[in-house]
């Protein structure tokens, strides 16, 4: 009886396993559930354990072993997406960027929206000029300590805070003065509302980068935002396409290919080429989902989408839930007390410091710049798997993917306590969040970056594991890949013509096994005696009896005629 008991309870054992995820204030939350669970069951479980409603808006994301990120399916087993034994850690995240945050029905979608945001700038995610950081940062200040208070914020309060990246001793001094004289009386829901506002302009806003290659071998960021489809090289957005203009995505093996119509009929595609075929296929199955969520009016009309057309070859995808107008439509029907709200506050959050985790790591003078920005570079492998949703690559193995930043010649009067001397593209990801206002002038020269600071703190957060890149000199690495373009283009002429002759020969098979099947099929309705009523229906047509007597038959003959003959020549060779 007791050996019963305990085989069952084994196998209970057996079909639950433990689930931790990360949340945005950087609690986590642990939960059980059964191994044939969906992700919607789990996402559900999160949306409750917050209070949450408007949850369309969010998704999590979970790091394989190849530390390549994806989102967690809600109409699939969770189990059966993880590809490492549990307990699994995951993370909840915004998934879909709401195009007015400011506006969301609820206060505690809102706050997460909030805490979201506030990690895109401390991560280099948000750019935006040197005004608009001061008060996107004092802002935060006004929402987690309030009103200012001589007797409990000491001259250089504000360096307490790690807003960005790197920050400048001027730039403190402004959001202070900010903080002490716009934002007087305004509560937390107040300050993130405005917060919002203000984040919502930028042209980063939403942008999660993933980075590739164009046909040239020229580095380049691809990112999908509420409002269309951005690519941005160097520090230029070269292309953006809206969401009604982008007509086809779709990819094959490392390749992306984008198709749109733009005014007076011109159609376009772009291409683009991804660090690993995991990280494509990411890729397009995020661009599905956002050109679903966002330009669709209704989810029946969603449909199922094929990465390839070419032969039947491809991955197949669907978006799962509603779409952007039906949340918005459905978040206007609620009507409910508003939820308590228990903001995070002075609690330290392992990814974006708080007052209570000491001074800010920058500000530092001229003279020490370059070196801070050499030593910044230890962490720049690890970095890039948490600024983008791509695999970590080292650069000792000579295959990194990132390339070295062009240097640009501007005014360092105002850059001088911002950012560092060197330009820099977004894989770099070691300058600050905001720019001079002078390099400001178009927001067509707002570029990404990641985070340089608190690196191992934001890969727990993502990943769950932490994951070390090995360090290798950043200037060969990006010569070496510059030098490697060309190779890259030859190399992808070769990978075309492969691909050619392996969709000919994939062709070919399906034909012959077409044929094959319909011989079997001939056969079977010609020469068996099965009686099996959908067989005899053919048999009856007149159609099927005009072929069988006078095609069919003779050509039998004909071909037992030959038979035989082949069978004489045999014998007769053989005595």
């Amino acid at each position: 009886m007791l050996s019963r008991f305990m085989s069952g309870s084994i196998r209970n054992l057996e079909r639950e396993y433990s689930c931790t995820v990360r949340l945005l204030d950087d609690s986590e939350y642990t939960c059980t559930i059964q191994r044939d669970a969906k992700g919607q069951y789990l996402l559900d479980l999160i949306s409750h354990h917050l209070n949450l409603l408007e949850k369309d808006y969010f998704g999590i994301r979970y790091v394989d072993p190849d530390k390549q990120r994806h989102w967690l399916e809600c109409s699939k087993s969770i189990a059966k997406q993880m590809k490492c034994q549990p307990p699994f850690t995951m993370c909840l995240r915004v998934k879909f960027y709401p195009p007015e945050p400011a506006y969301l029905k609820e206060e505690i979608t809102r706050y997460l929206v909030f805490l979201q945001i506030k990690r895109d700038l401390y991560h280099g995610r948000l750019l935006c000029k040197t005004s608009d950081a001061a008060m996107l940062a004092a802002h935060i200040l006004q929402a987690e300590i309030g009103n200012y208070d001589p007797g409990k914020h000491p001259d250089g309060y504000s360096s307490k805070f790690q807003f960005f990246p790197k920050h400048s001793e001027k730039l403190e001094r402004r959001i202070a003065d900010l903080h002490k004289t716009e934002l007087i009386g305004q509560t937390p829901e107040t300050s993130e509302r405005n917060f919002l506002q203000k984040a919502q302009m930028l042209e980063t806003y939403g942008v999660d980068p993933h980075p590739c290659k164009d046909v040239s071998g020229n580095p380049a960021f691809l990112a999908f935002t509420p409002f269309g489809f951005v690519v941005l090289q160097g520090n230029k957005r070269v292309h953006f396409l809206k969401w009604n203009e982008l007509t086809k995505l779709k990819f094959e093996g490392k390749t992306f290919h984008v198709y749109a119509n733009q005014k007076e009929d011109k159609k376009i595609i772009l291409t683009y080429f991804a660090p690993t075929p995991e990280a494509c296929k990411h890729l397009w199955k995020c661009g599905v989902e956002n050109q679903a969520f966002y330009k669709l009016e209704k989810s029946s009309q969603v449909r199922t989408m094929s990465s390839s057309n070419l032969f039947f070859k491809g991955s197949r995808f669907r978006f799962s839930g509603r779409v952007a107008k039906e949340v918005m439509e459905q978040s206007a029907k609620i009507k409910r007390e508003p939820p308590e709200i228990h903001r995070a506050g002075l609690v330290p959050s392992r990814s974006c410091p708080s007052i209570t985790q000491g001074p800010r790591l920058t500000s530092v003078p001229r003279t020490r710049r370059r070196a801070v920005h050499i030593s910044i570079m230890e962490g720049l492998e690890s970095l890039r798997d948490s600024a983008h949703s791509t695999p970590v690559r080292s650069v000792s193995h000579g295959d990194c993917f990132m390339t070295r930043s062009r240097s640009q010649a501007t005014d360092a009067t105002e850059r001088t306590a911002v950012i560092s001397d060197e330009a820099y593209s977004p894989s770099d990801s070691v300058l600050p969040t905001p720019v001079a206002e002078h390099s400001m002038e178009l927001a067509v020269s707002r570029q990404i970056n990641g985070a340089p600071c608190s690196i191992e703190e934001e890969k727990e957060s993502e990943a769950g594991t932490p994951m070390r890149g090995e360090v290798g000199d950043f200037g060969a690495d990006g010569r070496s890949a510059q030098e490697g373009a060309g190779g890259d283009s030859a190399l992808s002429e070769v990978e075309q013509v492969n691909k050619f002759v392996l969709s000919v020969l994939r062709l070919l098979l399906v034909t012959i096994g077409l044929l094959f099947v319909l011989l079997l099929l001939l056969i079977v309705l010609t020469e068996s005696d099965l009686d099996i009523a959908f067989l005899r229906d053919i048999r009856q047509t007149p159609e099927f009896e005009q072929f069988h007597y006078e095609y069919f038959c003779p050509l039998r003959r004909w071909f037992a005629c030959k038979l035989r003959w082949v069978g004489g020549l045999l014998i007769n060779k053989s005595e």
